[in-house]
Formats: structure tokens, C-alpha cells, sequence
């Protein structure tokens, strides 16, 4: 499933790499490139035409899924979709509203794994390593 929504919002082609990274280190990271001094749920980076990195904090995830009332495979999905469309160059607004709903209505319900779950039973993800 990972794959399938990594090759609909950002094309076959597109090189993504996936890391799950310590409250700490999303702290130190958020501070560093959006001057915002707290641990974040979820960092994108572009780091070429057709390739990039997700940055996914579980510990902040966790917290959050809790508050909203959502699975914590749900929520860590919803991000990754969030994440991508980031990478695809969407900012914040309506029409990215619009495109998290699509995405997550299609992919993502209560039944499904979570994006974690599936990527490792299809290929283990460790820090940095490259999913195309």
C-alpha cells in the first residue's frame, strides 16, 4: 500500500526515503530548518527533482493519534500522505485539505495496517533507507 500511494501523489520515478526519528531529534531538526523550537509529528525534506525524505516522530504521533481519537496506524498514515504532499510542493490550505482527504479516504480506514506495518512486511525500512 506504502508504495501505492508513494507512486500516486509523487509519480514512480520519485526516490523516498522513510526514517522514524526520537522526540529529541525532531525537536533539534524543526528548530534547525522551520525555527519552531517543539518535537513535530512529521518533517519533509526535498532533496532533489525526484527525491526526498519523511521524517516521522512515533512518540509524537502516538500523543496525537491519542488526542484525535485515531488509531495510531491511522494517524502515522495520514502524516506520511501529509508529508508526501509537502514533497509534491503543496503548502497548507484548502486544496491540500482536499487532496489528504482524497488520499485518506482511499487508502486508509480502521481495517487497513498501518503504512509502518505494510512497509515492513514488503521491504524493511530502516533510517534512510530508499523506498522507490
Amino acid at each position: 500500500m506504502f508504495r501505492k500511494i508513494k507512486n500516486e501523489i509523487l509519480g514512480r520515478e520519485y526516490s523516498l526515503s522513510v526514517g522514524f526519528i526520537s522526540s529529541r531529534k525532531s525537536r533539534m531538526i524543526n528548530k534547525k530548518y522551520r525555527g519552531k523550537d517543539k518535537a513535530t509529528n512529521v518533517l519533509a525534506f526535498p532533496l532533489a527533482k525526484s527525491e526526498g525524505e519523511i521524517l516521522l516522530c512515533p512518540s509524537v504521533i502516538a500523543s496525537e493519534a491519542k488526542k484525535s481519537k485515531k488509531t495510531y496506524q491511522e494517524w502515522e498514515g495520514f502524516l506520511v500522505i501529509h508529508g508526501m504532499l509537502h514533497l509534491k510542493g503543496m503548502r497548507h490550505g484548502g486544496i491540500m485539505e482536499k487532496a489528504e482527504k482524497k488520499y485518506y479516504e482511499k487508502y486508509l480506514d480502521r481495517n487497513r495496517p498501518g503504512i509502518r506495518e505494510d512497509a515492513r512486511r514488503r521491504r524493511r525500512i530502516s533510517k534512510g533507507r530508499k523506498i522507490s
